[in-house]
């Protein structure tokens, strides 16, 4: 205690400079309720204005000056204030919290009771300074507690009873750091009121107090960063849960489209969902990682959907196309990318709709490009497209045996196909031993 009387004007200025900090940070708590951002600015700026004026009370201590008798005098009133103010801070703050997260609808009466208390404290500070109820100065400035001065501890006394019964009482509607701070805070005062008793000359309830609304802030804010954490985890949450379910939505819009666009020939059924497999399996092996597997996946599973535009006769004619009509097919790659272009979001599905029918060596269509002009989606699908069709029934032909499909892919390396992509749709037929890639 000899150590603490020594140096606590400066362990003031050394919290007065962290309250002062404290204070400002307030500003910045919007996740806060206007009402209980006011209640700790108070609390905060309170608590550096006591340290001032502590400390002023202790440097003009005794000092026989005028400035000694007006500071002395404002220092000591405002010691015997602020607490009150600090009190009736944190009332505004309990008041605020169990109306809106308590689930009170208002105000509870003890809140209010302890409010009256904390101005009849005040009017009575002040008529104290005209009859020294609690304290007196005499000639030189020195202070000196009155034969009253015990009463002046009434109504903070008061005040924390109330304001402790009430956060027992509802000591489980706010979160676990806030509830502790408050029984802190409200609890402190008390043990440090209890010792100042029987140590005169050191500050221990004024520095309580800094300590109090310090750690109670410091909750505050912990708790806070906690439900701003807890609502961006949430937030996330959220984002992801709709990102999935726009995903199921894209997913299950393409088979539904890709269906519809099967559904036209009588003799393509699950060819747009299988030409999809074929075509994410080569990809795998050509060492593409999962997102580019699943783009071209899709660019796939939407490759014919310009058949949309080509009329019924021609899809489903059983025999040979004539020139006109093979002319009319060929536009169903210009027409799939008319369809698809404006799906800016996925801008590589109309690639395989537009390219899938191009040949390695340029001779294919519709512009004709060679090697790797041809964008490699469409490479990958072009391979699947026509194992697919040689592995399916059609209106003039049963599938083809897997051994005929597995030369004519060969034949096509170079030529019809991309060379690496093709060598992969090989391996792929060795190791389907039971040929069971084809239509079912």
């Amino acid at each position: 205690m000899d150590f603490l009387k020594a140096h606590q004007l400066n362990i003031m200025l050394v919290m007065n400079g962290a309250c002062g900090i404290l204070t400002l940070l307030v500003f910045f708590a919007r996740t806060l309720s206007k009402r209980r951002r006011f209640a700790l600015f108070m609390m905060e700026f309170s608590s550096v204005l006591l340290l001032i004026a502590d400390r002023f009370g202790y440097l003009y201590l005794g000092n026989p000056s005028r400035a000694g008798y007006y500071i002395e005098r404002i220092a000591n009133y405002v010691l015997y204030v602020l607490p009150i103010v600090i009190f009736s801070s944190f009332n505004l703050y309990l008041s605020d919290l169990y109306t809106h997260e308590g689930g009170l609808k208002k105000v509870p009466k003890r809140l209010v009771l302890a409010e009256i208390f904390a101005f009849l404290d005040i009017v009575s500070i002040t008529i104290s300074q005209r009859y020294d109820f609690y304290y007196y100065l005499d000639a030189v400035n020195d202070y000196h507690r009155s034969k009253y001065y015990i009463c002046s501890f009434i109504a903070p006394a008061a005040i924390l009873v109330l304001q402790f019964s009430m956060i027992i009482q509802y000591y489980f509607c706010v979160s676990r750091r806030v509830r502790v701070s408050m029984l802190v805070f409200t609890t402190l005062p008390f043990v440090a009121t209890l010792v100042q008793l029987f140590f005169y000359g050191v500050s221990l309830i004024n520095i309580a107090f800094v300590i109090d609304t310090t750690l109670f802030y410091i909750f505050v804010l912990m708790d806070m960063n906690d439900t701003v954490k807890r609502a961006m985890e949430r937030e996330i949450e959220v984002l992801k849960e709709e990102q999935q379910n726009m995903h199921k939505m894209f997913v299950q819009t393409a088979e539904a489209l890709a269906s519809a666009i099967d559904a036209k020939d009588t003799y393509t059924h699950g060819h747009s969902a299988r030409v999809a497999e074929y075509s994410k399996q080569i990809a795998r092996q050509a060492g593409k990682d999962e997102k580019e597997c699943r783009e071209i996946y899709f660019a796939a599973l939407l490759h014919d959907v310009g058949k949309i535009g080509i009329p019924d006769y021609i899809i489903n004619k059983a025999g040979k196309l004539n020139d006109e009509e093979f002319s009319e097919i060929r536009k169903h790659p210009e027409i799939g990318r008319q369809i698809l272009q404006n799906i800016i979001q996925s801008p590589y599905i109309s690639i395989g709709a537009h390219y899938h029918h191009e040949r390695y060596d340029g001779s294919g269509y519709p512009d004709g490009l060679r090697g790797s002009e041809i964008p490699e989606i469409a490479r990958i699908i072009a391979v699947a497209d026509a194992y697919d069709a040689m592995a399916s029934k059609r209106s003039y032909r049963d599938p083809l045996a897997q051994n005929i499909v597995r030369e004519e892919i060969e034949k096509g390396l170079g030529t019809q196909f991309d060379p690496t992509f093709a060598t992969i749709m090989l391996k792929l037929i060795d190791t389907d031993k039971d040929y069971l890639m084809r239509e079912r």
